[in-house]
């Protein structure tokens, strides 16, 4: 049985798509009869590229807090709607500070 020196990409995609664990990507290539160098290989790929999608996500995340954490802050300056001056000032704000923190989450929790 030949090995293959090289990470199968598309077998990383795959697991991602799964949302596969760890310990049954592992199972599954010591099925297949891949040494442990190859095995660890695969490993630290699907890693780098779940923790990738995590970190993009995570921007995304914050982004969209950061831009209504803006627009909140130049309604409650300008306040063109005096009527919803308290709902602008502590309910968008909230909810800003909420995405940012989903974001953060979505960035160090691994």
């Amino acid at each position: 049985m030949s090995y293959t020196t090289t990470v199968r990409m598309e077998w990383v995609q795959q697991w991602i798509a799964d949302k596969r664990e760890l310990h049954t990507i592992e199972e599954e290539l010591r099925r297949l009869g891949l040494a442990a160098e190859h095995i660890e290989g695969h490993l630290t790929e699907y890693k780098k590229l779940r923790h990738s999608r995590r970190l993009t996500t995570g921007f995304i995340w914050l982004g969209i807090g950061a831009f209504l954490g803006f627009v909140s802050c130049l309604l409650s300056l300008t306040n063109p709607f005096p009527a919803l001056y308290y709902w602008i000032l502590y309910g968008l704000t909230s909810v800003a500070i909420a995405l940012i923190f989903v974001g953060l989450y979505f960035i160090f929790e691994d």
